[in-house]
């Protein structure tokens, strides 16, 4: 450890020595963190139970049916459906043996998009049983 001096003989030395400083703030810093209680704030919620778990999903052995309304509405065998239920419940279609079949029934006025948006989930899910239905409907003449 190097030892500093004043410059000349007999001078008192200028700098202070924060070493002592340094090492007393540490020990309370250290005795402060140990001092500290656990923080155990809780708050209480009362979360909503979804009464659909205890029911089974409304699958069909033989076959289901989705139908796209005019007002962008997807049902499931009559049953309104967001994109992520449907994809559940296609997932479970196919995992089924035999696997039932799925009809597909866009109504005429129904959106494109969200024809398409139903067709890509269907897809994704690996369906292999799939037809159209109601395709009379689309006739013009």
């Amino acid at each position: 450890m190097a030892m500093s001096t004043g410059g000349a003989e007999g001078e008192p030395m200028m700098d202070i020595n924060t070493t002592p400083l340094i090492d007393v703030m540490l020990v309370l810093l250290i005795m402060f963190i140990i001092t500290i209680p656990i923080q155990t704030h809780a708050v209480k919620l009362d979360l909503p139970v979804d009464s659909q778990q205890n029911t089974p999903p409304p699958i069909d052995p033989v076959k289901n049916k989705i139908v796209v309304m005019p007002n962008r509405a997807i049902l499931w065998n009559g049953t309104p459906v967001n994109e992520v239920t449907l994809r559940q419940y296609l997932d479970l279609t196919t995992q089924m043996n035999p696997e039932p079949e799925l009809h597909m029934q866009p109504h005429p006025e129904a959106p494109y998009e969200t024809v398409d948006q139903v067709l890509a989930v269907t897809k994704r899910a690996a369906v292999t049983k799939l037809g159209f239905v109601g395709n009379e409907a689309y006739r013009t003449w």
